[in-house]
């Protein structure tokens, strides 16, 4: 699995590549609709892990991040043995959750397969009660967001 990060226009993105199991696909060979809901977790586990967040970090803090909302734009068929690139973004930090969208492309010819996003909230794990994204992660993650002018 290859990664890169990449920091432009005050956001953060990362890039994740996975390549596609057998498993992966449905009776039509095609990537199964529910795995790239999947390969939405797995950009964004990279994603966190990349800007100094893994999950096992934050909720060695006290916090969860449940999914909220979950939305996916299906544009072609993936199949088996392909290699996508999953390109996940932190577009803002401006909310009181966490909000990343989603794109997906076809390695070989960079076609875009899906795109899509989804939203969280912060949750004390103590009491499960929502709550502000938390300084130590604000923190770890202002840099990218901060302009050069």
């Amino acid at each position: 699995m290859l990664r890169w990060v990449l920091t432009q226009n005050k956001m953060y993105k990362s890039v994740t590549e996975i390549r596609i199991r057998y498993a992966d696909t449905d009776q039509m060979r095609f990537v199964y609709n529910g795995k790239y809901l999947e390969f939405f977790e797995v950009g964004r586990t990279e994603l966190l892990r990349e800007a100094g967040l893994p999950y096992a970090e934050v909720e060695k803090h006290g916090y969860l991040l449940p999914v909220t909302e979950a939305f996916v734009k299906y544009l072609k068929p993936a199949r088996y043995d392909d290699i996508l690139v999953i390109e996940t973004t932190y577009p803002s930090m401006a909310s009181a959750g966490l909000r990343l969208e989603y794109r997906v492309f076809r390695k070989e010819t960079m076609e875009q397969v899906a795109e899509g996003y989804t939203s969280h909230v912060f949750l004390k794990a103590d009491t499960y009660r929502i709550t502000r994204p938390p300084e130590f992660f604000i923190k770890k993650l202002e840099p990218f967001f901060k302009s050069d002018d």
